[in-house]
């Protein structure tokens, strides 16, 4: 079977565990937020991998680095909504701190592939 090429970028499998995670921790969200952070939180996370894998399928280095810019700043975007989650007391912070590593390896590999892409 034909694959894609980001499905061979461990960015993109990183990226898929942080949806995991990420839906799992936001079922623990209020009911009442289902159409809001919830949403919001799942919607941000699910933005960097696909991202990731539409930029790949761009011509120029500078397209796709864009997609990784955009991949990078979801990133950041699930990041404070995990803080936030844990202001409005939906989650302990210790949750947020074991997303942590997953989040700053993700931040690093999205800068390094950028940097690759621009550099083509």
């Amino acid at each position: 079977m034909h694959s894609y090429s980001f499905e061979r970028l461990e960015v993109w499998h990183l990226a898929r565990q942080l949806v995991k995670d990420i839906y799992r921790i936001s079922k623990k969200f209020p009911e009442d937020e289902r159409f809001g952070l919830t949403h919001q939180i799942r919607k941000a996370s699910i933005s960097i991998s696909s991202n990731i894998a539409e930029g790949s399928s761009r011509r120029t280095g500078k397209d796709q680095g864009r997609f990784t810019e955009i991949a990078f700043g979801s990133l950041m975007e699930v990041l404070n909504q995990l803080i936030t989650a844990f202001d409005l007391e939906y989650i302990e912070y210790e949750e947020v701190e074991n997303e942590r590593p997953l989040i700053d390896e993700l931040a690093n590999k999205l800068n390094k592939l950028h940097d690759t892409q621009m550099n083509k």
